[in-house]
């Protein structure tokens, strides 16, 4: 995968994850002309097309875009199923994720999506490992954010 990228309906960027080496300019321009390619296009049209010499496959779910590019020679139902796997994760996390829950809480989605994909690449395919795996480090992650009394800090309680 090169990148992933979440938009609003309205063209608003929410969340953006590259796993290939860009410019900012680079990036703000491919991102630019991909939500108006993706806006663009009809409902009823196919979710996947060809752009420059990538795959996009590309999903909406309630108000929210979820968009990927991946090579030529990559699969794009497999594409679609790690789209579909994230907004799975993301509901498990969130109960039922919506455009707020990202942008009020955009970290977290990043922190899924890393423990979800390593360079581009899903880690673990099973449904049900890949909840569990999300549910350890949520959890562990929520008691990191507690807060904690100096005297915890430091141990004396």
């Amino acid at each position: 995968m090169q990148f992933m990228l979440l938009f609003s309906r309205q063209g608003k960027l929410r969340l953006q994850k590259w796993y290939v080496p860009l410019s900012d300019k680079e990036r703000k321009k491919i991102s630019r002309d991909l939500v108006q390619t993706i806006l663009a296009r009809k409902p009823k049209m196919c979710s996947f097309l060809e752009w420059r010499d990538l795959k996009i496959v590309y999903k909406r779910y309630a108000s929210l875009y979820f968009c990927c590019a991946v090579e030529d020679q990559d699969n794009e139902l497999i594409t679609l199923e790690i789209i579909h796997r994230y907004v799975e994760l993301l509901d498990k996390y969130f109960g039922s994720v919506c455009e707020l829950d990202i942008i009020f809480n955009f970290e977290k989605a990043y922190f899924i999506l890393d423990e979800f994909l390593l360079g581009g690449e899903a880690q673990e395919r099973h449904q049900r490992h890949s909840q569990n795996h999300l549910v350890y480090f949520v959890s562990h992650l929520q008691e990191a954010e507690a807060p904690r009394s100096v005297l915890e800090e430091i141990g004396l309680t």
